[in-house]
């Protein structure tokens, strides 16, 4: 008897004759999460992927949290795998579901007979295995609509494989399958969920943030370095550019008109970000902006940020609502950190009166009244690169 983690894909299985490299992709973000727990083994099979431990002494609950977190797959399960005879494989069966059966009331069988070498048909196993477990478990009835536990079997060439009931998925497409992007990413709520959506669609994220010392503090950064922490689980290894911002923020108190201030720091951000994704051959920027939910957040200021880029930007948080971001933001675990109340450089030098319909032609017009050049220039040399791995 041995166990592995069954995987039932989603998505990946309506790519037609991409499927294959959507799958190998999946598969090589799954050695990346699995690989500090010890080695597995990995098999395709009819729109199912499994991973099996090759060695005892490996934690499969962790295995199975951590898989849980990688985009690609609709379902997974953990799944007993015994010899195709009947009575091992109801004995084994009534072992393996004890736990999830003392909690349940309710359940049904099904299964699966791809060898059809097997001398029992399908509905033969639902009834017979069925009956033993009402033996074993009396205080279970069967409900075939809406069970409390579901017990599958599966008949495969290499044996049976039992299992009580799947987990959600990640969903998504794999990692990797999508392109790249540079995330803009600041100490808030948004900019993160922003992130785990474009990974959900199978971009590889770098990210970039701007700190302005003494302005912002040290905990600030390291807020956000924790941000990636959390992200990584979902997004993979993440490069994290830190861009000093201190002496173009200072310039724009300066030299700009202070209602216009953010508006031309968010062009100024973006064009540090172009020139860094430019040079690593990164195709896209994300933001976590949404309309209306900041001055620098109308549809006039996005359309004038908009003009200073070169490069798509995507804002996958554009449509929703305060509550549902926050919601995605407890389901990744980021909402805590975000809300730890040290300020990002957003919150250096805030305009009293921000300009929530700026012109783009005002905008270019005030931003050019001051030599930004040497300035970005210098901020983009200086920017320090760190990896955050899983």
């Amino acid at each position: 008897m041995k166990e592995l983690i069954i995987f039932k894909e989603g998505e990946i299985a309506l790519k037609g004759l991409n499927k294959r490299s959507f799958e190998d992709a999946f598969i090589r973000n799954l050695k990346h999460r699995l690989e500090p727990l010890g080695k597995f083994d990995y098999t395709k099979s009819q729109s199912t992927i499994c991973a099996e431990p090759m060695s005892e002494d490996i934690d499969l609950d962790e295995a199975v949290n951590r898989c849980s977190k990688v985009f690609g797959a609709a379902a997974l399960c953990r799944a007993l795998v015994v010899e195709k005879d009947f009575e091992v494989i109801c004995r084994e069966t009534i072992t393996h579901i004890r736990e999830t059966a003392e909690l349940s009331r309710t359940f049904k069988v099904e299964a699966k007979r791809s060898d059809k070498k097997f001398p029992m048909k399908s509905p033969e196993i639902c009834m017979e295995l069925g009956g033993r477990i009402l033996e074993a478990y009396p205080h279970l009835t069967v409900d075939v609509k809406n069970p409390q536990m579901t017990v599958t079997v599966e008949i495969r060439d290499n044996g049976a494989y039992i299992h009580s009931g799947n987990l959600k998925g990640a969903g998504g497409i794999p990692v990797g399958t999508s392109g790249t992007a540079m995330l803009l990413l600041s100490g808030g709520i948004d900019s993160p969920v922003a992130a785990y959506m474009m990974a959900k669609r199978g971009v590889r994220l770098s990210a970039i943030h701007y700190v302005s010392p003494p302005y912002t503090s040290e905990r600030a950064r390291l807020k956000v370095e924790r941000l990636c922490e959390k992200l990584a689980p979902y997004c993979g290894d993440i490069a994290f550019y830190c861009v000093p911002f201190t002496e173009i923020q200072e310039a724009l108190r300066d030299n700009c008109p202070e209602e216009l201030f953010t508006i031309i720091m968010r062009r100024l951000m973006m064009e540090i970000a172009q020139r860094i994704a430019e040079e690593k051959g990164i195709q896209a920027l994300v933001t976590g902006e949404s309309v209306g939910q900041v001055a620098s957040q109308t549809m006039g200021a996005i359309v004038c940020t908009d003009a200073a880029c070169r490069m798509p930007v995507f804002r996958p948080v554009i449509g929703m609502d305060k509550t549902e971001i926050v919601e995605i933001a407890r389901k990744i675990d980021t909402f805590d950190i975000s809300i730890e109340p040290y300020e990002d450089c957003c919150t250096v030098f805030t305009p009293k009166h921000p300009k929530t319909r700026p012109v783009p032609a005002e905008v270019e017009k005030a931003q050019n009244s001051y030599d930004f050049e040497p300035l970005i220039a210098k901020a983009v040399a200086e920017t320090e690169l760190k990896v955050i791995k899983l």
